[in-house]
């Protein structure tokens, strides 16, 4: 009986010692993560060592160079003298002789900067060089990071409007021809395509046009890295030596930044619209019975998009169901689409 009652005890704990899946989905893509990370760095290692180490040969040889030329400076002077450029250059103050090309705190140049900070961009090629500076600076980000979000959310709910307009009628017409979730797929790629060539390939022609020593790939590179906020600061527009009109130049960059970044996330917001890619579900901690709080799941996608017609109530219940389940083309598919 003892035994018997053991067993049974034994049996009656034992799933809840076993591991989540969601944890352990969770846990293999971190370890994928993690090597992700690692491969990436053995890769730039690689590829950008080499460079390093030409550019600092060809250094050192005009170091020595210049000092056998002027027998009267020191090593140790010019050394100083260096690092004094090095510094100032690191914080925005060009020490060359065309230094006359402006201000870095003019208004065209702060609102520049004031963008790159509430838009999480963050050039670094220009810092605040006063204590009072980053104060202001630390306030001005709390208060802008977060209306900058609100703001931009506002505008990618106004252009879901027409876009799930644009996807019922795509499903409208091509409905009995095309399973719902393939016909998501091609708006994905309309939606991704106007994105490419209204603010990737076009500003990118624009820029390699005006700035000087510009290739196609290095303005292309810019919009990429600028419009998805990681903002390494080696191309920033506008900052040659004797820009015309440069405030203004400035300012119609910074326009440019915040419509690019609603359209980034407008892409993001029909990609998390499609029930299939909408690969977090895999991760979702599932009760014991299988079930989850409709409600708490109607929360948690309540920001990837506005719910308009019954197809984005399907969501809300194909985001519900165990991670095996695939929501039916019925489902899916609008009303008026079905009843054709």
């Amino acid at each position: 009986m003892v035994s018997d009652l053991v067993d049974r005890v034994a049996g009656l704990r034992l799933p809840k010692l076993e591991p989540r899946r969601g944890n352990v989905r969770l846990l293999c893509l971190v370890l994928f993560y993690l090597v992700f990370l690692v491969v990436g760095a053995a890769i730039f290692s690689a590829i950008e060592s080499p460079v390093e180490v030409g550019i600092v040969r060809s250094t050192h040889r005009m170091k020595k160079a210049f000092l056998k030329q002027h027998p009267c400076v020191t090593e140790s002077d010019l050394e100083d003298l260096i690092t004094e450029v090095v510094l100032a250059n690191n914080r925005g103050v060009s020490a060359s002789k065309n230094i006359s090309s402006g201000s870095n705190w003019s208004f065209g140049q702060s609102f520049f900067f004031s963008a790159t900070v509430v838009t999480t961009i963050g050039y670094g090629h220009v810092t605040p060089l006063s204590e009072g500076g980053k104060i202001f600076c630390v306030v001005f980000a709390l208060i802008g990071i977060p209306l900058t979000l609100v703001i931009l959310s506002a505008f990618v709910e106004k252009l879901m409007v027409p876009s799930t307009l644009a996807l019922q009628w795509m499903n409208s017409r091509l409905g009995h021809l095309y399973q719902p979730f393939n016909i998501r797929l091609f708006h994905l790629a309309l939606v991704g395509l106007l994105i490419v060539c209204c603010f990737f390939l076009v500003p990118a022609a624009v820029f390699s046009r005006v700035e000087d020593g510009w290739s196609f790939l290095d303005s292309l590179y810019y919009c990429f890295i600028s419009l998805t906020t990681v903002g390494l600061g080696d191309y920033i527009p506008g900052d040659r030596p004797g820009q015309e009109y440069r405030p203004l130049y400035k300012v119609a960059i910074t326009g440019y930044l915040l419509v690019g970044l609603v359209m980034m996330m407008w892409f993001l917001t029909v990609f998390a619209e499609i029930p299939q890619l909408n690969f977090g579900i895999m991760f979702l901690h599932q009760s014991d019975e299988g079930t989850s709080d409709p409600e708490k799941m109607r929360l948690s996608g309540a920001g990837a998009g506005p719910k308009y017609t019954q197809q984005m109530e399907n969501h809300v219940k194909a985001s519900s169901r165990p991670v095996e389940e695939t929501p039916s083309p019925e489902e899916t598919t609008p009303v008026h689409a079905r009843q054709k």
